[in-house]
This record gives structure tokens, sequence and C-alpha cells, in this order.
């Protein structure tokens, strides 16, 4: 499959499954070392802006990479129920929390991603709408001690056991829920392409 966009790429993100997403819109990409990038925002940010403004300070991060034969792609992803920010939990307890939290309710994840080269940054979004069935405890904690998500924003992977026996209905993007809107990021590569091409 030939790639949308002519210049060199580059995915700067620690995430498995990103890679795995951008590979199959992709052929041949690069990955970026991982670097120790500060993820921290402005407490009154609203939620749905958080994941767009955390993928640019990303993108910043790594600016140092892009030249003029090279483009960059940041993401980050961020789970939002009830208006409250889920990250990734830092324990067996707390990701244990969050999917009680989840269970039975809607939600929203969040995607932001930023492309950059040496002429021009854009930041998108994408917003998917996840219904959760109502989960017994005793399956929550299995699937915790099973799966230990503990990289995965609100504390689940939609491609893995508890997507297949948690989730009633997706609205929107399912890989978005994954970590990288694939489609909306195919369409703005082939943009971009498009414009160098039109000047």
């Amino acid at each position: 499959m030939k790639s949308p966009v002519s210049k060199r790429i580059i995915l700067a993100s620690n995430s498995p499954r990103r890679r795995e997403l951008l590979a199959m819109l992709i052929p041949d990409f690069e990955i970026a070392p991982v670097r120790d990038i500060d993820e921290s925002f402005p407490p009154e940010t609203p939620p749905e802006e958080v994941a767009p403004y955390v993928s640019y300070k990303k993108a910043c991060g790594y600016s140092d990479l892009v030249n003029d034969n090279s483009l960059l792609i940041t993401a980050d992803t961020v789970v939002i129920v009830e208006g409250k920010i889920l990250g990734k939990p830092h324990s067996f307890d707390e990701a244990v929390t969050m999917l009680k939290h989840l269970s039975g309710r809607f939600h929203k994840v969040v995607s932001g991603v930023t492309l950059t080269t040496d002429k021009m940054t854009k930041t998108f979004s994408c917003v998917t709408k996840v219904h959760f069935d109502n989960v017994p405890d005793d399956e929550i904690l299995q699937y915790v001690e099973e799966y230990e998500p503990y990289d995965k924003a609100g504390a689940y992977g939609i491609q893995e056991w508890i997507g297949c026996r948690g989730i009633k209905s997706v609205e929107g993007c399912f890989y978005n829920v994954m970590g990288l809107p694939v489609n909306k990021l195919y369409n703005e590569l082939k943009a971009l392409q498009n414009e160098r091409t039109d000047t």
C-alpha cells in the first residue's frame, strides 16, 4: 500500500497499538526514541481539549527530529466520563475503580493528533462515544488481573476481552478508541500532500 504522503514519516509514540494502527495506513515509517515529555495541562483546560493540547506538547518535544523531508506524528488519547478525565491507571485498585465508574455508562474517547513538518504544525481531534454495559465487579477484577491495562486510558482496551464483553455500542471511529483515528489521519495526510502538490 502506497503512503498517502511522500515525506519520511516519524511516529513519536510508545504505544504498540498506535504503531499497529499506523502500519495499517503507512507501510514504512520510523519510530522516534522514547523521550520523557511533560504531559501536564492547565487545570482550567476543557476535558475535550486535553488530548489535542498534550499531542501538541509532545510534538514540541520532538520538533528537533523534523527536517524538510520528514513529517512527525504525535498523539494523545483520553477517556471522559461525566466530565471527568480518566488517564492511565497507576495501580490495580485505580484500574478497578475506573472500570466500575465506566460500567453501565456512556463515555467519550478523545484523541488529539499533531502533524508537524518543517513548514507547519496542525493539530486535530476525534471524538468517539462508547456505551459500556453493566459489568459485574468479579469480571472487572478478573480482567484487570489478567490483562493489566495500566498503559491504557480508562483502564481498558476495546480490542481485548472487556471490549467484547462490556461494550454495547460505539458511535464514531472504532480505532480512535484504540488510540489513533486512522480514517481522519489518512484524510489529513492526503490533504497535506495535495496542498504540497498544488503549491
